[in-house]
């Protein structure tokens, strides 16, 4: 399993036989999403990691004009799950898109 795969499944707390499903659809996800690139600086951390269908990555993933709208899902799917995490790396984030969306 991928560093970045396994940080976002004990994160949420999902096993390796659990459905995961898309944060965009609901329907089985099979990638796990860097929004942040890593070629743009995007770390293997839970506020950059979401589920996404194949399609879905194809769609919005790399694509500045879904960087806020992907945020955006991503920070309220973490919180109706109750994870932890850094709303300053959230806050920078949609500083940074919020203009593009």
């Amino acid at each position: 399993m991928k560093k970045h795969t396994k940080i976002y499944m004990e994160a949420i707390g999902y096993t390796d036989t659990d459905f995961i499903p898309s944060e965009i659809s609901g329907q089985r996800a099979v990638d796990i999403h860097h929004i942040v690139s890593r070629g743009k600086g995007g770390e293997d951390r839970i506020e950059n990691l979401m589920a996404l269908t194949r399609e879905e990555h194809i769609e919005f993933g790399d694509k500045k004009e879904w960087m806020y709208f992907l945020l955006i899902r991503h920070y309220d799917c973490l919180i109706k799950k109750g994870i932890e995490f850094s709303e300053e790396w959230f806050d920078t984030q949609f500083n940074k898109y919020e203009d593009l969306h």
